[in-house]
């Protein structure tokens, strides 16, 4: 590829803060507070590139805390290149334990980290990802400043195992609750037997939406190329974390910015490779919302038209047999990117964090295990992307066609007289504590034939877009076997989830989606054939319910416990938009537009 124009060190960002005679003042008071931690001038005024490390990790993020020793190597990497590094902290994101859902972080995150990139003295940046929402929060945060980026993630966890059964983190979680509920395990079992899918350090091990959205970072060409899924314990994470470090300097002098990585192409990619890999139903989000803030045009019908063909390639969990370790040593995005490249389905010129193209990147990495990363004419699954479903109840709702089980295909899809499509009772849930406590309650006639609404678990009604929409049925149905029913919410669910659930359905009740209209008894037609979800309810029985809730003051939704709650609740756009924040698009490539003033 061309080489780029050098950036010359009297141009770096850097210079405005800790060389800059026109404002001595400003100047002196950058330096001499830098200087009491034994920094010497000759470090902050020589011209070296001065390189933020975002810190992810923390006793709160138990998926990143390894970047704090990662970071270390970070930093010798960047020292040895000829930077300067400066760690600082990013807002904590901890998908399983933050309560109401760590999606109400990944928004806060990106408006801190825009922030620290444009108001302080940096003149490029290692971001260390991991669990789920830290990936785009970073990368959003990355594209509207649009200094020189690079992407660090954790890595996954070594694999599970209870005897000689892999245990996917998450996955196994799905499983134990319909055995605890079945009454084949107790409490205690249901506990043991949860830990054992967390053996180390890192993230998910499955390819769920950590691994996924590390995933997309590398394919998007954000980092460099196969260190999405090298496990976290293994050595060579901290080799990357080193290069990585050296590689970022080289960036900033080349003036490599995201907004040349995160192009129409590089999403494009981002759509196939996310297909072939059976990556998690939180991905058409979170990529929609880093394109967003990259100032690419990008929706939900473009992962159907884009992604829904792709073959699976990847048997992962949950839609596969495998775990991250196995992955990686089968090689990886690089493996399943190079199967994909060969049969002309990726853009194989788009730039990459390494100054590669992604053709260069890829070339000869075919899977190393061809049970793990199948070929592209032996796919786990024909077509694996996302349907992009539309009708009378949401303008835009995804399913993840990939973890369509036989037994789910068989109950409802397999009907000679009606292929891939299925009608229903519905039973409708206002948010996971109604769900919870109402389940198990044989007056709601849940059997065989019912699909489980949840509503109210959306961006605003959760608040942040709650992951409650794979239901489980009754106990009763599960000891029958009778273990997955169709679920359809406006929420999302999690990308461990081996459920085909209708997810993030938009727009959602709360803001008055007509999810907000149905009741329990009415019937649903689902046409997958077709792309379509219909409340088989007459127009004027849904016009007079509407003035019903509208005379009652609209949807009913639990009031802001937080500042930031009600923030957000008032910015938030619908997840087929991104769940970005109204108007966050419009700041783009802001260190250069827009230089921060002075403070003095």
């Amino acid at each position: 590829m061309a080489s780029r124009p050098r950036m010359m060190p009297d141009n770096l960002r850097s210079r405005w803060w800790f060389d800059n005679p026109d404002h001595p003042g400003t100047t002196a008071l950058c330096i001499e507070r830098y200087m009491n931690q034994g920094i010497t001038l000759e470090e902050l005024t020589s011209g070296r590139p001065i390189i933020g490390i975002a810190q992810s990790g923390s006793d709160l993020t138990p998926c990143n805390r390894h970047h704090l020793e990662l970071a270390k190597r970070v930093k010798d990497g960047i020292r040895a290149a000829g930077g300067v590094p400066f760690e600082f902290p990013l807002h904590p994101i901890h998908e399983n334990v933050r309560r109401p859902t760590a999606a109400l972080d990944r928004n806060l995150a990106y408006l801190g980290l825009v922030e620290v990139l444009h108001g302080y003295p940096l003149d490029g940046v290692v971001l260390t990802t991991g669990c789920d929402k830290t990936t785009p929060a970073c990368v959003m945060a990355a594209a509207t400043v649009n200094i020189p980026a690079i992407v660090l993630s954790g890595g996954p966890m070594l694999n599970g195992w209870r005897g000689n059964e892999r245990v996917g983190s998450g996955t196994i979680i799905w499983e134990l609750r319909k055995r605890l509920a079945a009454g084949d395990i107790d409490y205690g079992e249901f506990l043991a037997r949860a830990t054992q899918s967390a053996p180390s350090v890192g993230h998910c091990n499955t390819m769920g939406t950590a691994s996924t959205m590390n995933a997309m970072a590398e394919i998007l060409g954000m980092s460099l190329p196969g260190s999405a899924m090298i496990p976290a314990p293994y050595k060579e994470r901290a080799m990357l974390a080193y290069d990585t470090g050296e590689r970022i300097v080289d960036m900033v002098w080349e003036d490599l910015r995201p907004l040349d990585i995160l192009t129409r192409e590089a999403f494009e990619n981002a759509i196939v490779v996310c297909s072939a890999l059976g990556g998690s139903s939180n991905a058409p989000v979170h990529v929609n919302a880093i394109a967003r803030h990259a100032g690419v045009s990008l929706d939900n019908d473009d992962w159907q038209r884009i992604g829904h063909e792709i073959p699976l390639l990847a048997n992962v969990m949950p839609a596969g047999a495998y775990l991250g370790e196995e992955f990686h040593r089968a090689g990886g995005v690089p493996a399943v990117a190079c199967e994909l490249l060969g049969q002309g389905l990726l853009h194989g010129g788009v730039i990459t964090a390494n100054g590669r193209s992604l053709a260069e990147n890829v070339a000869g990495r075919e899977t190393n295990d061809e049970e793990v990363i199948r070929r592209f004419d032996n796919p786990l699954v024909a077509h694996a992307g996302f349907l992009n479903l539309k009708g009378n109840l949401f303008d835009s709702a995804l399913m993840k066609t990939s973890v369509i089980s036989p037994d789910f295909r068989r109950r409802f899809l397999e009907n000679p007289d009606d292929p891939n499509a299925f009608e229903g009772p519905v039973v409708v849930f206002d948010g996971a504590e109604d769900y919870h406590a109402r389940i198990e309650d044989p007056a709601l006639g849940v059997d065989a034939s019912t699909i489980l609404i949840m509503r109210g678990a959306g961006p605003v009604g959760h608040p942040g877009g709650a992951e409650v929409v794979n239901m489980q049925p009754p106990a009763a149905l599960i000891e029958q076997g009778i273990e997955s029913l169709p679920c359809l919410g406006d929420g999302r669910q999690s990308g461990t989830s081996g459920s085909p659930s209708i997810l993030n359905a938009s727009p959602e009740a709360a803001t008055g989606g007509p999810l907000a209209l149905v009741e329990s008894g009415d019937r649903l037609r689902v046409d997958l054939g077709k792309g379509e979800v219909r409340l088989l309810v007459d127009d004027e029985v849904l016009t007079s319910r509407r003035e019903q809730l509208e005379r009652q003051g609209g949807y009913a939704y639990p009031r802001h416990q937080t500042p930031w709650q009600e923030i957000q609740r008032t910015l938030v756009e619908p997840l087929d938009r991104g769940m970005t924040l109204s108007g966050a698009d419009q700041y783009r490539d802001v260190a250069r537009v827009s230089p921060p003033r002075d403070n003095h």
